[in-house]
């Protein structure tokens, strides 16, 4: 009997772990996100932004690209997209790359789909840790090319403009 339970146990032990396991990232290719993340970190890179979408339950890599309107035009009302972007911030004395993080949540995307973002997100963050400034949109005004940069900008310092 001992053994049927220690057996038994064995089993449930086993099943456990087996669910752990399968509880895992939504990440479908961790070292491509990785290297997108890299590639719009590398200053001697043109690529400046990349984005995350999903496909299905799992989160892929949407594209990359050098124009930001490019980004914006992936941020539809029906969809998800994480998206890393570097932008070039500072004044005449001191130009510096700086980096935000965007979520866009479209508006016609549902209930169920917006709070799954939210647990998601932190897997993404995961593999993008460095960035300046986070933003949550479903408004392209809100992630508007002159909304991030001032935003960074605010985010990374001192400005020494000539003050004229």
């Amino acid at each position: 009997m001992s053994r049927l339970f220690f057996t038994l146990g064995f089993f449930i032990l086993t099943c456990y772990s087996c669910i752990v396991e399968v509880q895992c990232t939504p990440i479908a290719n961790e070292e491509e996100m990785s290297a997108a993340y890299e590639e719009v970190r590398n200053d001697d890179s043109a690529i400046t932004w990349a984005v995350f979408i999903y496909d299905g339950k799992n989160i892929i890599l949407g594209g990359t690209g050098i124009e930001y309107d490019e980004m914006l035009n992936q941020f539809a009302d029906d969809a998800r997209v994480f998206a890393y972007v570097r932008l070039i911030t500072g004044d005449e004395m001191s130009k510096r790359a700086k980096f935000a993080f965007i979520t866009w949540i479209g508006t016609s995307v549902s209930a169920m789909k917006r709070a799954k973002v939210s647990t998601d997100k932190a897997f993404v963050k995961q593999v993008m840790p460095e960035y300046g400034k986070e933003f949550l949109a479903d408004d392209k005004s809100d992630v508007a090319k002159d909304v991030v940069l001032a935003e960074l900008g605010k985010a990374g310092g001192a400005n020494y403009g000539s003050a004229r």
